[in-house]
């Protein structure tokens, strides 16, 4: 028997597959940028993901390790405060109008998938700022005094997994390097002044593939309101990871295989070191 949870949990409250559309949205929105040119009043700075800890931050800077390169642009490139209706404009056009409603938050988008790349590693991510909605339904967990995932939770994100798997990933990384110093200069006002987006993309992209395979059903406890995996060593995992296994075998191995893609063709665009 199927029951649905009474109240939400930060790290199992199924907050849709917004990890790997995040990391899609790199180079979707470069994608739509590249589709309209629109200009409009500059709007308010969103709030800013939680800072990180001095002792996590050297104070030498390390290299840039994977460099973006660019070709001489031909048009400018429209401004980060200003990036967003050139984006929702563009969205109308490639998407079916309910889609664009029911999948993004539009508002500071950039910035929205900026600050989640940065956050999915960590332990919690700053739920206000995703740049997706949340998956429709409530996270289904099975048993009484034995919990577990349920077995159609998965379904909830088959849409999500399927969209990022029809992703043509040549055309989308294109765009994102076309389109990078908007990612970067977003990155840099998250309190990376020295800091380089790209590299901490594939960070981010080796963390989200280091995500164990794991037997399912998932076992979980509620020791209070809130559900937890059984297992401590994955309630310990981060955001990003945890998201990937609670979406399922089958959508979180679309979602790597994807990944896989994405990190290969970017790194086709850095130069080779001699």
């Amino acid at each position: 028997m199927n029951a649905s949870p009474r109240a939400s949990h930060a790290s199992l409250n199924g907050k849709a597959i917004w990890c790997v559309i995040a990391v899609f949205a790199v180079a979707l929105v470069a994608f739509i940028a590249y589709k309209a040119m629109i200009r409009t009043a500059p709007e308010p700075v969103p709030e800013k993901s939680a800072p990180v800890p001095k002792s996590s931050m050297n104070a030498d800077e390390p290299a840039i390790r994977y460099p973006v390169t660019q070709q001489l642009e031909e048009k400018p490139l429209p401004a980060l405060d200003v990036s967003d209706a050139t984006m929702r404009n563009a969205l109308a056009e490639l998407l079916h109008e309910n889609t664009l409603i029911e999948i993004f938050e539009l508002q500071h988008f950039v910035r929205r998938v900026v600050a989640t790349i940065d956050n999915l590693p960590r332990t919690k991510v700053a739920t206000t700022l995703l740049p997706v909605k949340p998956a429709a339904g409530q996270f289904i967990v099975t048993g009484k005094d034995h919990l577990s995932v349920g077995t159609n939770n998965a379904a909830r994100y088959e849409r999500y997994a399927n969209v990022v798997d029809a992703v043509d990933t040549q055309k989308l990384i294109a765009v994102y390097v076309h389109f990078y110093p908007l990612f970067q200069q977003a990155y840099q006002e998250l309190g990376y002044p020295k800091g380089y987006f790209n590299d901490r993309l594939i960070e981010v992209i080796d963390h989200l593939l280091a995500t164990p395979e794991v037997r399912e059903p998932l076992n979980l406890v509620q020791p209070k309101v809130q559900y937890l995996f059984a297992d401590p060593t994955l309630e310990s995992r981060s955001a990003g990871q945890k998201l990937l296994l609670r979406v399922g075998h089958e959508n979180a191995a679309l979602i790597k295989a994807k990944l896989r893609e994405i990190r290969s063709e970017i790194l086709r665009h850095v130069p080779q070191r001699h």
